[in-house]
């Protein structure tokens, strides 16, 4: 497993680095065809063109879905990963090191996700091992990092044809797996006014898109609510090209989080009433995209979650739960109606940063915990 994860970590994968995608999805649905599945690439669909560094940008990623069916009626399990990490191929953090004591290594990915893929695929080929073959699809994309947007229509298709879903996003700092999320959208406010010079025309047709822009980042520093979970930050934030020219546009971009559908809903239309009608000068337009929706505890996620807790006793180890702010996929899947956990992955830290760890120990403990997991809900059939 660690000889796995350290090719894999030696292949840079940032989202939009097609060479090194390419490379490491191939070499995942190679490894699964060997196990007996077929393998499906599900091409991407466009992203906002609005978003921050958009990822609308360049080539589309496809999704690659490997399935191996069993040949018998019986619960279908999807897992899910990403191929991509944040790092970029011309950064200095690039190599896979070991700590002291060798209980710990770095490295770009390696936990986030990398490890967590190295978990599953090593699951799966060991039940493929022992003869058991219960009816499994693998889908990885290549767009989690920058929300998804080319492969979420490929995620809820999929969702839609599995009875459990399991992501292998990593586990939290104390090994917990997530049983709730909060959701996450994208929204960019566009400021339009009219440019003029600043010593002869400001009183005499300037109109400041920048002022327009901050009125209203003034009004969204208001929204965030610790009560009702409500949160809003802002940034980047651009307008203006000389101190002494009226700015006629002024952008910004941000992100806001919320516990539940409703909340979600109070913020969109918190949002919405900045924008100005048409024509207006100066106008001011909203454009956002909540595309991960909230995915609280549900009944159903909990008799997952304790049905891997118990799995996860059974093996000597401790699966407490926990619950966070940040988002993956599981909420996609989860909102497309499939039973979702989504923290199967690797212990470890530092997640998206040059200081990026895992525990060694983990990947085996972890592998344990799925194949026994997907074992037992084939053999109960639910």
């Amino acid at each position: 497993m660690v000889e796995d994860l350290e090719r894999y970590v030696h292949i840079p994968t940032k989202t939009g680095y097609v060479t090194g995608l390419e490379t490491f999805r191939g070499l995942v649905c190679e490894r699964l065809a060997s196990a007996g599945a077929t393998v499906e690439l599900v091409p991407g669909q466009l992203a906002p063109d609005w978003l921050y560094g958009s990822p609308a940008q360049g080539e589309v990623p496809p999704s690659a879905v490997c399935r191996r069916t069993s040949g018998r009626d019986g619960v279908r399990v999807l897992l899910s990963g990403h191929l991509d990490t944040v790092h970029p191929p011309e950064s200095a953090f690039r190599s896979f090191d070991f700590g002291p004591g060798d209980e710990r290594a770095t490295g770009p990915g390696c936990v986030d996700m990398k490890g967590g893929l190295v978990i599953a695929l090593h699951a799966l080929e060991a039940l493929e091992e022992i003869g058991v073959a219960p009816a499994w699809s693998f889908i990885f994309n290549s767009d989690e990092e920058t929300g998804s947007y080319h492969s979420e229509e490929a995620l809820r298709a999929e969702a839609g044809k599995h009875d459990i879903g399991l992501v292998f996003e990593p586990a939290m700092p104390g090994g917990e797996l997530v049983v709730e999320r909060m959701g996450s959208g994208q929204f960019m406010l566009e400021a339009r006014g009219r440019s003029a010079h600043v010593g002869r025309d400001f009183f005499n047709g300037g109109v400041s898109a920048v002022t327009a822009l901050a009125e209203r980042l003034v009004a969204l520093g208001r929204m965030p609510d610790a009560a009702a979970g409500r949160i809003v930050n802002i940034g980047p934030i651009e307008g203006g090209s000389a101190t002494n020219v009226v700015p006629d546009l002024a952008r910004a971009w941000g992100n806001v989080r919320f516990p539940t559908p409703q909340e979600a809903d109070v913020l969109a239309r918190m949002i919405d009433a900045l924008a100005t009608d048409p024509g207006a000068m100066p106008s001011v337009t909203v454009r956002r995209s909540f595309n991960r929706p909230a995915k609280p505890l549900t009944p159903a996620t909990e008799r997952l979650a304790r049905e891997a807790q118990r799995a996860a006793e059974d093996l000597g180890q401790r699966l407490p739960f926990g619950k966070t702010g940040g988002v993956c996929d599981g909420n996609i899947l989860h909102d497309a109606g499939l039973t979702t956990i989504d923290t199967l992955g690797a212990r470890g830290g530092g997640l998206h940063t040059t200081q990026e760890w895992i525990e060694i120990a983990s990947l085996v403990e972890r592998a344990q915990l799925t194949a026994v997991l997907i074992s037992r809900l084939a053999a109960d059939g639910r």
